[in-house]
């Protein structure tokens, strides 16, 4: 046999067996627990479109093998990281739709191989909004460099940038972008701010991009916190006057407090702001409307500031130097906030009376609030105190039934550390959270099953083509939003806005 040939069958030989398909042991010891993966995706509740869950083994092994199987339907993966193809995927779910998804892990140490305790992925028929956006930004307190607003397909891994800070970042100057919102979940009317460099306020309204400036006299500080009107064109905002203060000793080891927030209402075809309910001695901020228009929802905090204090040795009666900033610091475990609404009239486009909606006081502090477009559920953060819940490791997701009036923690979705900003599907199934479970540093993405009684499954963390992806991008998830489409302007559609 000539060089030539022996070459070529050593080629093919080689190939056929890196194209052999994996196959399940004959012969393996059972082992009694499931397997440990990451993410931990074990009986959780998916859509059926969502993009394949793929994990990884966690336990040092020389091999294994993954069967995904439903009605008669098997996919194999070989290797620790088990990732079927978006094919192989869809074609299971929809064989699973209504039921579950089995799943297997095989793996071979030192020659013998076990088989883990099989466990289920149930597919709901419920679907899920098909795109969500977020803030990628790193874990810093003070300072950012790189910062974006991706979108990302949910149905597979697409994912593309929306706004890119350093395309208006200088030498000189840098650019802060936040808080976008969208009207239903239309891609078409959104919003977000920047700050510092070309900063402003950019809105896409149907099929116009531009900029306003939402700074106007009276007011506290630029528009902050949006919320759209579910079809007029209104956007509600809070006007915050914003601080950070750093602990040394407390696990929460900063603290974002507002010295005054009120809300206004901004017309967007007229460019016109107003003020709502205006109260000097109470916090208002994240305003959020029912799903018909009628109720803005939001959450205010009573706080007043002393002129006076007693002197701790003496108890003389002494005027306070203290600067209103330096006393709601020093009070800041005071803060609490409960969730009020106000009647919206949008005939006269008035607000009536203020309402009380739930009051955690004086043990902890509500904020956040978040109404299922169904109009029967409200979302929110509870924490010990103040309403930057992001920060907080104590922070967890309660629901109130708007039409019993009860309140409970939804206790599915909670972890031993921090549960904070939340969105819903247009169909009210479906709910994604952003949380710092794992690693109590990064803030990811996880979605959640809501039943129509209210009751929470098993979350499962956003899916990756490479089940390691999350614990390797050293970035922050911020303000999950679900979208029913993609935004279809360009980063540098939106660049050229920002520096007109």
């Amino acid at each position: 046999m000539n060089k030539s040939l022996c070459i070529l069958l050593t080629f093919a030989a080689v190939l056929l067996c890196s194209c052999r398909r994996p196959s399940v042991p004959g012969q393996y010891k059972t082992v009694p627990m499931p397997p440990t993966i990451y993410p931990d995706y074990i009986d959780v509740t998916v859509p059926a479109n969502i993009a394949p869950l793929c994990f990884e083994l966690l336990v040092g092994v020389d091999e294994a093998v993954t069967r995904f199987s439903a009605a008669g339907t098997e996919v194999l993966c070989s290797g620790v990281k088990a990732c079927p193809s978006i094919g192989e995927w869809r074609e299971l779910v929809a064989k699973a739709c209504g039921s579950s998804v089995t799943v297997e892990v095989y793996a071979r140490k030192d020659g013998a191989w076990v088989r883990f305790q099989p466990f289920q992925i149930h597919v709901s028929p419920d679907p899920i909004d098909p795109w969500l956006s977020y803030r990628l930004i790193s874990p810093s307190y003070v300072a950012y460099e790189e910062l974006t607003i991706n979108q990302r397909c949910l149905e597979n891994f697409d994912e593309r940038i929306i706004v890119d800070n350093m395309l208006c970042s200088t030498e000189s100057g840098g650019q802060c972008i936040n808080c976008h919102s969208y009207q239903q979940g239309n891609p078409r009317r959104l919003q977000f701010h920047a700050r510092q460099s070309h900063g402003g306020t950019v809105i896409a309204y149907d099929d116009r991009l531009y900029k306003v400036n939402l700074q106007r006299e009276s007011q506290i500080s630029a528009c902050a916190y949006p919320a759209w009107h579910p079809s007029l064109p209104f956007i509600a905002y809070s006007t915050n006057k914003t601080m950070q203060t750093f602990h040394t000793v407390s696990n929460d080891k900063v603290e974002v407090i507002d010295a005054a927030s009120d809300l206004v209402l901004y017309d967007v075809e007229h460019d016109q702001l107003t003020s709502v309910d205006r109260q000097s001695d109470e916090l208002e901020t994240f305003p959020c409307w029912s799903p018909d228009g009628r109720y803005l929802y939001f959450c205010s905090a009573h706080f007043e500031y002393h002129p006076y204090r007693t002197d701790s040795l003496t108890h003389h009666i002494l005027v306070d130097t203290r600067t209103p900033e330096q006393e709601i610091t020093m009070r800041s475990q005071e803060l609490k906030y409960r969730l009020c609404r106000l009647p919206f009239h949008p005939d006269t486009r008035q607000f009536g009376e203020r309402e009380l909606v739930y009051d955690p006081t004086p043990d902890a502090s509500a904020t956040l609030p978040r109404l299922s477009p169904d109009g029967r559920w409200l979302l929110f953060t509870v924490g010990s105190a103040g309403c930057f819940h992001i920060w907080h490791h104590d922070a967890d997701l309660w629901m109130l039934d708007l039409r019993t009036g009860m309140a409970a923690p939804l206790a599915a979705c909670n972890s031993d550390d921090t549960e904070s900003f939340h969105s819903w599907s247009s169909n009210s199934r479906w709910v994604v959270f952003s949380s710092r479970r794992g690693d109590g540093v990064f803030t990811r993405p996880f979605i959640a099953h809501i039943d129509t009684t209210g009751q929470a499954a098993k979350p499962f963390e956003l899916p990756a083509s490479d089940p390691d992806y999350h614990r390797q991008l050293l970035k922050s998830y911020n303000v999950p939003e679900l979208m029913t489409g993609p935004v279809n302007w360009t980063p540098q559609d939106v660049a050229r806005v920002l520096k007109r």
